[in-house]
């Protein structure tokens, strides 16, 4: 991936924060210049639309287009706190009261891999863009000086890797993990949905996630993942829309409705 460039704003309060995540990111790869500024609100970034990264007391953001976002991991709190193996479909499916270890090879902001360490799994998280990256290593932390999340957060472990790659490498042993799990971020409409019916407006993170993940540029949608993954494990579970085509077409042995999103579950025989 080529080296990518991002503006830093911060506020002269953390000043030794914005210097320590600039040079984090610089180890990734990614370039930034710090600009202080008086205070960061709303009407800061209305007035400031262009793709940049922000530094504050909560960790790190990205915003764009007057908003800006983080992976909310204590926004969670609330549901993990209803979750348990029988009420979540993703507990279900991944059978998290059975198996030990699970491997996030999409994570996206980490929500569902918080979800499967909060109900007890050893989670690694694989995230390949540095920016993604760097969020989630932003939340992690924060988790880990949260009372509710510091437990939860020693079970994640979270690799800066390209998955296609992680999956190739020859010290993957077939029985490393219990599951794999993959959650392809931008999955493609179903071939039999309408093309005149309206789609629900993207959240505001996944606006932002569009803005730098650009599906026609560094995202893929996970279509070579599912052969890897299943060569790799014995139970592969891929969450997709409810009314998704199948991910690269390959008929799952199993699935887990829900209302709004399923899971497709492939088992070695």
């Amino acid at each position: 991936m080529q080296d990518l460039n991002f503006l830093l704003y911060a506020a002269p309060g953390h000043q030794t924060c914005a210097l320590a995540w600039q040079k984090q990111l610089s180890d990734l790869n990614v370039h930034t210049q710090i600009e202080w500024v008086d205070e960061i609100n709303a009407r800061f970034l209305r007035f400031h639309p262009e793709l940049g990264l922000i530094v504050d007391e909560h960790g790190l953001w990205l915003a764009a287009n007057g908003m800006k976002m983080q992976p909310a991991w204590q926004a969670e709190i609330p549901r993990l706190k209803r979750a348990s193996p029988k009420n979540e479909l993703i507990a279900r499916a991944c059978q998290v009261n059975k198996v030990e270890t699970i491997l996030d090879a999409t994570a996206g902001l980490g929500h569902d891999g918080l979800l499967l360490a909060w109900l007890g799994a050893k989670v690694t998280l694989l995230e390949r863009h540095p920016v993604l990256f760097a969020l989630l290593l932003s939340a992690l932390e924060q988790a880990k000086q949260d009372p509710l999340l510091s437990d939860v957060a020693q079970r994640i472990e979270l690799l800066h890797v390209d998955a296609e790659h992680y999956l190739d490498l020859a010290d993957i042993a077939s029985d490393q993990y219990d599951v794999i799990y993959l959650d392809p971020m931008f999955p493609a409409r179903d071939a039999n949905q309408k093309q005149e019916k309206k789609q629900a407006q993207v959240k505001k993170q996944m606006q932002l996630l569009h803005t730098l993940l650009p599906v026609d540029g560094v995202m893929d949608l996970g279509e070579n993942l599912l052969k890897q993954a299943r060569l790799k494990c014995s139970r592969v579970i891929v969450k997709r829309p409810k009314h998704a085509v199948f991910l690269a077409d390959q008929v799952p042995q199993h699935q887990w409705q829900g209302d709004a999103c399923r899971f497709d579950g492939y088992f070695q025989i």
